[in-house]
């Protein structure tokens, strides 16, 4: 599990890097262990709602896997899910979902509700927490950088 969590982890630090917040996601075809899609938070720069890290990864693995259905495969994903990209995980298919970071004020899948105990035509297993302190702690930063940036921009 750490080996795709940190890969996941390389992703957000790409979005850092980037000024999006750091979120990174990986799909990975559980019978081979092979990362068949990645993503990372992107909305800022594609000035798209959509560009979420869990709905690029899924949209690479669909590509690369020649279908919608993602059977045998597992999202990793830095930060709880958000109700849109549950919804895309349902859709999807996917097995498993596997977050390091709870996300209290848009958390869909344990935190604000938990969208996949709710009586959709198919249920993923959900494992929360995994790597919880290395991907709570890159969101922290983030944010208390973007507030510094923020007070020094503010002439303060």
């Amino acid at each position: 599990m750490e080996k795709y969590m940190m890969r996941a982890l390389e992703l957000a630090r790409l979005a850092y890097d980037e000024g999006e917040v750091p979120v990174g996601a990986v799909v990975v075809k559980k019978t081979t262990g092979e990362i068949v899609g990645e993503g990372r938070n992107m909305r800022e720069g594609a000035k798209n709602a959509l560009a979420h890290a869990e709905i690029l990864a899924i949209d690479a693995a669909c590509k690369r896997l020649g279908g919608w259905r993602l059977p045998e495969c597992a999202i990793y994903v830095t930060l709880e899910p958000c109700p849109m990209c549950c919804g895309a995980i349902i859709n999807s298919r996917i097995d498993d979902v596997i977050f390091g970071a709870y996300d209290p004020k848009s958390g869909s899948a344990v935190s604000v509700q938990r969208m996949f105990d709710l009586p959709y035509n198919y249920r993923p297993a959900l494992t929360g927490g995994v790597m919880e302190e290395e991907c709570s702690a890159i969101l922290s930063d983030f944010f208390r950088d973007l507030r510094l940036r923020r007070k020094g921009n503010s002439g303060e």
